[in-house]
């Protein structure tokens, strides 16, 4: 019987990390669905939901867990209630969640309370923010768990998950950067109206536990980018709580050389990663896809505190403004060795071929702590 698979997106970034898991696991013959919430269903972020819905052969189902303003505890209660809902009417034979957002959380937390299989996809990581936290606590909730690197893996084993639970398959996202992206730089300036040929790329997320600070450190890192004179190509921040106090800021950026998007179709937003001079902000991009592609990236504060682990990688506060015009000035353009700390990009492959194997299909949903020797 063909084995159904859920999988749970809630940002244009864990879509961007589930997408070529499910696309390869629909080309295998599994049976694959997606239930969309979270971001992708405001206006204020691209209305992302597209992106999902242009997927063919596979099912997909909308649901809106939250409103301008609410709360992450909220958010968590309303996402737990709709998914619910949804899983136990469909009774998927697998769920599979992303990372460390609320909406994966609550998908863990409905498939272990209803005994469904849950996969956790890059557990064992650290950022140093309340995301991780989050992304352990879905570590202890998942049955299986596909990281991406040994570290990863040593981590989650450390929080009693069994070996035999734990695969190293990459980070997903790379999949699509260490392929062709199918269009030109030509045909992504044309279609985001994009004037200049030397840019960089920033994308600065709030912090929820600096949220009485974020408009501050918004301020002083765009400060100096507008300082520069240099051309940015400016993602939209998430809509954790302090995005309002980043989008303010970004309101009085100019647009002559500050183009602004509140998202990008992942192969366009691939291929000017290619073509950049930099990257700079708090995006796991920046410390995960910058790195693999030799793109010099600038991490800013503390969204991925010891994710780091290249050469290319260069770390400050937003308020130090010395050290962002060190770094525009000697890295802008600069191109480094490519980092496969993360993998190579065949995480896709890694992933249908384990699903595949009857073996894994036998783990049982009892969970028992299983300690280090």
């Amino acid at each position: 019987m063909t084995k159904t698979i859920l999988f749970l997106t809630g940002t244009r970034a864990d879509f961007g990390k589930l997408k070529p898991l499910a696309v390869a696991l629909r080309d295998a013959g599994f049976d694959v669905s997606f239930f969309v919430t979270g971001m992708h269903m405001l206006d204020r972020y691209g209305r992302t939901k597209i992106e999902v819905h242009r997927l063919p052969g596979i099912t997909v189902h909308e649901y809106l867990n939250q409103r301008p303003g609410d709360p992450q505890d909220i958010i968590l209660a309303k996402t737990v209630v709709g998914f619910s809902d949804y899983a136990t009417e469909t009774r998927p034979d697998l769920v599979v969640v992303h990372g460390d957002r609320i909406e994966a959380l609550a998908g863990a937390l409905v498939a272990a309370t209803n005994y469904i299989p849950c996969a956790h996809i890059e557990g064992g990581e650290v950022s140093g923010t309340i995301d991780e936290i989050y992304r352990h606590c879905n570590t202890k909730l998942a049955s299986h768990h596909f990281v991406s690197s040994q570290d990863a893996k040593r981590r989650v084993m450390a929080m009693g998950e069994p070996e035999g639970a734990v695969h190293v398959i990459g980070s997903p996202e790379l999949d699509f950067h260490a392929d062709n992206s199918g269009v030109t730089l030509a045909e992504v300036k044309e279609h985001y109206d994009i004037p200049f040929d030397n840019f960089g790329i920033v994308v600065f997320h709030p912090v929820t536990s600096e949220q009485a600070s974020m408009g501050d450190q918004a301020r002083a890192l765009f400060g100096e980018l507008d300082a520069s004179g240099k051309n940015f190509i400016v993602i939209a921040p998430n809509n954790d709580p302090g995005s309002d106090d980043i989008f303010a800021t970004l309101a009085d950026l100019p647009a002559d050389r500050f183009r602004q998007y509140p998202s990008m179709r992942f192969n366009h937003f691939s291929e000017l990663m290619k073509n950049a001079a930099c990257m700079i902000g708090n995006s796991s991009a920046g410390v995960r896809e910058a790195p693999f592609l030799g793109l010099p990236s600038l991490d800013i504060g503390t969204r991925q505190t010891n994710r780091a682990q290249s050469q290319s990688v260069f770390s400050c506060d937003a308020t130090d403004r010395a050290c962002i015009a060190d770094f525009l000035t000697n890295q802008w353009g600069k191109r480094h060795a490519p980092h496969t700390g993360f993998g190579e990009g065949r995480a896709a492959d890694r992933f249908v071929e384990l699903l595949s194997d009857e073996g894994f299909w036998t783990q049982g949903l009892q969970k028992a702590f299983h300690d280090q020797t």
